[in-house]
Order: C-alpha cells, then structure tokens, then sequence
C-alpha cells in the first residue's frame, strides 16, 4: 500500500510563483492575487516577491509597495463587490496561525451580515480575550 502525500503548501511555496490567472496587479517588489480559498468575495492577498517569512523581514520599499497594493485592492474590491469594511492582516509565525511561511497580506472584504456580531473583528484570534473588559481590580 502506498502512503498517501499530504498537501504541503511550503513545498513548493505557493506564493512564489503565482499563477498568471491569480494575478490582480502587480509592482516591482509585490504582487496582488486572489486568495485560492477566499472566506468572503473578494478576498485577496498582498505578496512580496522576494521569499520572506513575516513582515518583520521586509524592507521600507516592499512595504511601501504592500501600502500600495492595499490601496488598489481596496478600489479593485469595492467597484467589484461592493463591500461594507474590511479586514487586513497577516499571521507572522507559527504560533500566529501562519501556515504558508512566505509573507502574505489578507485584505477580507466583509459584508453587513456575514457573521451575526462582528465587533471584535481580529481581537477574536484569542477567544477567551476578544471581549472588550477591564481587568478586575
């Protein structure tokens, strides 16, 4: 019997060569792609070219060009999906959530309605902590 391969996304990576048809718009040090697995309409990414980790390691002009990227994404999304806000982020390491080790950009459209209370938004990466209190005195 043969042992199944587990899909491995750091193997090849899947951000250093994107595939024409994921490509949004592009600069000398970044690219915008559509996320493969989107969680809303729209949802896209922000990579830099060059192979880097987190975005603790990028340079002042990659993350001018991420800046940059943003913005197109924002006007790409908004004039395709209309959304209502949206969320940016980046998992930097393991423990974070990271599982593709070559630094991406989440920009996640959201939609009035897509989850029953959104307030919080990325403070619920740690349930127990996401509500808004004052620690007792």
């Amino acid at each position: 019997m043969t042992e199944k391969k587990k899909f491995d996304p750091n193997n090849p990576c899947l951000f250093c060569n994107p595939k024409p048809h994921e490509i949004i718009k592009e600069t000398e040090h970044a690219v915008l792609i559509t996320d493969s697995f989107p969680v809303s309409n729209g949802h896209c990414l922000v990579v830099p070219r060059r192979h880097i980790e987190t975005y603790f390691d990028c340079s002042e002009e990659e993350n001018r060009q991420f800046r940059e990227l943003i913005l197109y994404a924002k006007q790409y999304v908004d004039e395709k999906y209309s959304p209502d806000a949206y969320n940016i982020g980046i998992n930097n390491g393991l423990v974070a959530g990271q599982s593709v080790f070559h630094l991406h950009i989440h920009i996640i459209p959201r939609y009035d309605g897509d989850v029953e209370n959104p307030k919080g938004g990325v403070r619920w990466v740690i349930p127990k902590s996401s509500q808004y209190q004052l620690p007792e005195a």
